[in-house]
């Protein structure tokens, strides 16, 4: 991958990740037919449709449109066979919260990544719970089994020391299934797609400040959802909107939802030219058109509850603040070591072999922006290490855009988790 002249464009980017994933879970467990429009046909994505088709659920999926046979609250059936959920993160701790509910005995493990992640988290309130969740290695981590609870699942009110929105969905969707109601409280306020989705579904989700609280046995109901374009997606396009040279993109049907639009605020800080056109509610989102141009940036500082609204894109933020005039500071992101990679590590990792001034914080990482470099000798082309990370990838795919010299990813399909026209999206914007 080489340095582009200019950039310029219409695009739309995939469906929303996190919405994909919650239209299949809740589909499924709601009375009659759930069609999604606008479905990510990403690998994360698939691994959610194969474990609820693992379980009896009849699931069509015709490009980007999917329909959910759905069999209630109650009507999963026993898998056969050890769920796999791949890569995906949400996945994992999402269904842990529905199988915690069920009346038999089921197992789920992943990829070497998920192996690795973190699942005390969800196992800690399951089992406040009175769930029977078990790590099989005894590591706290995949391969998870999970047995019906001895007693039913009881209602509990539930405080988590991180503001995760797999962590509350995991706990409202158990919720679902317990003998009374079930609450959650974050440090800060996570993303909201659970709340507002199994509201639509028809259950009784109420949210204030950061709690959020779910009766329990409601009847849910099929749905018609458009799924908006990713945000996360579209962080990669704004961040080179930004920062190439000659830009001129406008990015259709994004997903702003305030939970999780923190990039759009840090664009804006930054000082990006970015506009938000059309303005408008889709299927119960904020959801607007984005135009970005060529931007003279400034470095600035993002941390505190900033910080769960972008956590995704804090390796494309800091591309663009090494593109920036000044030093940006990221703190309060611990979150990033538990993630497909360490992505402190291996954001400082690249970004030094680009030739950029940049420290890894505990929390997060300073990027000393190009101000300290003269000329355009700031950014070098190098070869990436993605440790098999797609949000690394996609990031550093953009800072080759403005690099000299070559870059190379070494895992470059690693980006079909999310992704899997990032490339062909990118190559068709690029020197127009």
């Amino acid at each position: 991958m080489k340095r582009i002249t200019s950039l310029k464009g219409k695009i739309k980017v995939p469906g929303d990740k996190s919405i994909s994933h919650r239209g299949i879970m809740f589909g499924a467990i709601s009375e009659g037919i759930t069609e999604l429009d606008g479905f990510l046909n990403g690998a994360d994505c698939i691994s959610t449709m194969n474990c609820f088709r693992s379980m009896g659920i009849s699931i069509t999926h015709e490009g980007e449109h999917v329909t959910i046979h759905g069999k209630g609250l109650h009507g999963l059936s026993a898998p056969t066979n050890m769920l796999d959920v791949g890569n995906s993160g949400t996945t994992t701790r999402l269904i842990s919260g529905i199988l915690a509910g069920q009346p038999f005995i089921s197992e789920l493990n992943g990829d070497e990544s998920i192996q690795k992640r973190p699942m005390k988290r969800i196992m800690t309130p399951l089992l406040q719970m009175g769930s029977n969740i078990t790590s099989l290695k005894g590591n706290d981590c995949a391969p998870l089994r999970i047995s019906p609870a001895t007693n039913g699942l009881k209602g509990i009110s539930y405080e988590s020391n991180v503001a995760s929105a797999q962590v509350k969905s995991c706990v409202l969707l158990a919720g679902l299934y317990a003998d009374s109601e079930t609450s959650v409280t974050e440090p800060v306020l996570s993303r909201n797609h659970t709340e507002l989705m199994l509201n639509g579904f028809g259950a009784n989700v109420t949210s204030l400040g950061t709690t959020a609280t779910i009766t329990p046995n409601p009847k849910l109901y099929g749905q018609k959802i458009s799924v908006p374009g990713d945000i996360s997606s579209a962080a990669y396009f704004i961040v080179a909107g930004a920062i190439c040279p000659n830009a001129d993109l406008l990015i259709e049907n994004v997903n702003t939802n305030p939970t999780r639009a923190g990039i759009l605020h840090v664009a804006k800080t930054m000082g990006a030219s970015l506009e938000f056109l059309n303005r408008r509610i889709v299927s119960g989102e904020e959801v607007c058109d984005l135009h970005i141009t060529t931007s003279d940036l400034a470095g600035c500082e993002i941390s505190g509850d900033l910080i769960p609204t972008l956590i995704d894109e804090i390796p494309v933020i800091a591309v663009m603040a090494a593109c920036a005039k000044g030093d940006t500071i990221i703190k309060d992101a611990s979150e990033l070591k538990v993630k497909e990679s360490n992505r402190i590590d291996t954001v400082i990792e690249n970004l030094s072999a680009m030739g950029v001034s940049c420290e890894a914080l505990d929390d997060g990482m300073i990027i000393h922006g190009q101000s300290n470099k003269k000329g355009s000798d700031f950014f070098y082309g190098a070869n990436i290490h993605t440790y098999m990370d797609h949000r690394i990838a996609m990031s550093f795919a953009i800072a080759s855009l403005c690099a000299n010299g070559e870059t190379t990813l070494d895992h470059p399909e690693c980006v079909d988790i999310s992704y899997p026209t990032f490339y062909e999206t990118l190559s068709s914007i690029s020197n127009k």
